[in-house]
This record gives C-alpha cells, structure tokens and sequence, in this order.
C-alpha cells in the first residue's frame, strides 16, 4: 500500500508542481495518474521512489515513511519504466535485465532463471533474444525489455512513466493487453502515468485525475465516466462511456417472472426456468427444481459489471441469474436484458440524448 498525506512540491523557480495531495493505492492494484502536461502527475510518481523529495508532507509504503527506507532498498523494491526505455546499448537482453540481480548479488544459476522466466513471461523466447542487442530489437520488444528489467529483482512496487507513448498505435495496444494480463500474474502494485485518456480507462484498476498539482477526482473508470465530479472531469474524459462497465443494478429486473415468493411454490407453472425463489424479506432460498428448492451457487451482485456478468452466463446453461445483496434477492438479469440494453444504448436517439 502506498500512502500519500498532503504531499507538495514546490520547485527552486517557484513552481508548485504538487499541492496538498493525498491519496492511497491499495496493493496490487494497477492505478493509473492522469492529467494535461504540467499537472504534476510524474512529479508525483517520482516522489514515490526519492527521485523528487517533496517539500512537505509524508509518503508511506506498508506503513513506513519512505524517508526511513534505504534509498538503494527503497529503489530496488521500486521497479521503474520510462518512455525513454534506456536500456545500455552495449549489452545484451541477458545483461541489461541482469542489473539489478547482479547488484543484489543474486547467484548466475538464480539470475538466468529469472531473465528466461520473465523473458518467457512477456513472449519474448529466451533462446532467440536474450543475446540480442537493443539495436536488434523492435521498439515493442525493448519496452518488453524494459518492463522485464524493472521486474528483474522481484519489486513488490513498478512504476511506469508514459512507457507507451513513443510507440505505434498497434504496438501501443499490444503492450497495453501484455501489461494487463502480466498484472494478473504477478499481481504487483503498478503506478501508471499517462496522458492518455483511453489508455488509462484500458488499464486503470483506479484512475486519478490530476490538473495543476491538484488531485480532482481518483476513483474506478466506471466512477469518472458515470460521475466526474466537475466540469473539468467531464470534458478531459469526453464521451467515453462504456457500456460493459455498467452495473448490473442499472439494468436488472426486480419484478421478474424468473422470481416468485416461497409461498406461490406449489402453484407455479413449470416454465419459466430456472425461477429463484425468495422469502421473508426477500432473503434467498434458491432455485426451484420441481416442487423443491435447490441450493444455486451462481450469482450477480448489484455492482457487477456487465462484462463480468456474462462470465457468470458462460458457467451456467440458466438464461437468468439472481441477483444478490447480503443473502437478499433483488432481481435477476437475463442475458435478453443485456442485449436490449446494449441495443439501446447504442441507438442513435440514445446517443443524441447522452
């Protein structure tokens, strides 16, 4: 966990780069700074690993002031990816990821199973590019690198500066899917910075926005495009809302014919199925099989997006799934409600009207 408390940065020339800024980035959470140029926001990733001291407040890393952290420590626990990719020039891919190992005084066995792990791990074969040279490399493949490198001595921490943004569109966007599913692997704590709006919504776990060294608004990327806070969220992000990331509460049905109290069970029809059965206080009973009642383990809660609903629907042959809060049944959502939501949502009337 990071932990920013009313952290500023004022320059020599008097600049104030970072005002009052407080915020907490929970662990393994990919959280992306956002904001115009000059916002503050790379100040802001750099203060983490003591490249800036800020002027006044305090950041903590699992509670511990970094101020209190060796330096050296506190940086090989912080990975570090720069647009500018830097890899030495004069030495392989083995030898550029092999820094930070050989500084720690990792053993060679233990150093080369690491560069060929992670070099396996972001699709580069290890027997066809770790001799390579940069110079022998795409752009794509030295940020790949240069990723590789940054996890090389197991930070629990990476920070990543703009990685992306030097690259081609259709380079860009295959690095991005790559961080994302090597997020789920390693599970780190990624401090994104970006300038880029849709690459933050891309990857953002949390996003936050900031303009002129001040925090504006930080929550999910469903939170900024169904609430921002101001003006100036509204028209940074644009219309870019997306309709995956809409809570299954917005469109679930509470009066369904797939739901019917425990008292109607002897007198329901077969059809339709599967229906889910309520009681007192509309706690959840389960399915009805027959005249009984079933346990059924598949559910949606009120704040599921709707793109991770129909992973639910892929588990199950059911054309509904309840919907449940604290054991209550609040409705159900049908893969028909989704369709026609989705329909709606993109139809031109609705667009003219957002």
């Amino acid at each position: 966990m990071i932990t920013f408390q009313h952290i500023s940065k004022q320059f020599t020339d008097g600049t104030k780069a970072v005002q009052d800024f407080n915020l907490t980035i929970n662990q393994g959470e990919l959280f992306v700074l956002i904001g115009p140029s000059g916002c503050g926001k790379t100040t802001t990733l750099k203060m983490i690993n003591r490249l800036i001291e800020p002027t006044e407040g305090q950041i903590f890393i699992e509670g511990k002031d970094i101020r209190e952290w060796n330096i050296q420590e506190l940086r090989w626990n912080t990975g570090y990816v720069l647009q500018q990719i830097a890899l030495f020039p004069t030495m392989t891919t083995e030898e550029n990821v092999s820094v930070v190992p050989e500084m720690k005084k990792w053993g060679k066995q233990k150093t080369r199973a690491r560069v060929d792990e992670l070099l396996d791990m972001v699709g580069l074969d290890p027997s066809l590019y770790k001799k390579r040279k940069p110079s022998e490399l795409s752009g794509g493949q030295q940020q790949r690198v240069g990723v590789v490198r940054a996890l090389a001595a197991d930070p629990d921490i990476l920070l990543m500066d703009e990685p992306f943004s030097a690259l081609d569109p259709l380079t860009r966007e295959q690095l991005q899917n790559d961080i994302r599913r090597l997020q789920t692997e390693i599970q780190k704590t990624i401090v994104f910075v970006t300038h880029d709006m849709d690459e933050a919504l891309a990857l953002g776990d949390k996003i936050c926005l900031m303009n002129e060294g001040k925090l504006v608004q930080a929550g999910t990327a469903h939170e900024l495009t169904r609430r921002p806070a101001n003006a100036f969220v509204k028209e940074f992000i644009g219309d870019r809302k997306n309709e995956w990331e809409t809570p299954v509460s917005e469109i679930m049905d509470p009066h369904s014919e797939f739901i019917a109290s425990v008292n109607l069970l002897n007198e329901l029809p077969l059809y339709p199925a599967p229906l889910y059965i309520f009681g007192t206080d509309r706690q959840f009973l389960g399915r009805r099989q027959g005249n009984e009642i079933v346990d059924h383990d598949i559910s949606v809660s009120p704040d599921t997006m709707l793109q991770e609903a129909v992973h639910y629907f892929e588990k199950t042959d059911a054309d509904a799934l309840p919907v449940i809060n604290e054991g209550k049944l609040l409705g159900v959502i049908s893969y028909k409600d989704i369709v026609r939501y989705l329909k709606e949502i993109n139809s031109p009337a609705e667009r003219e009207s957002v």
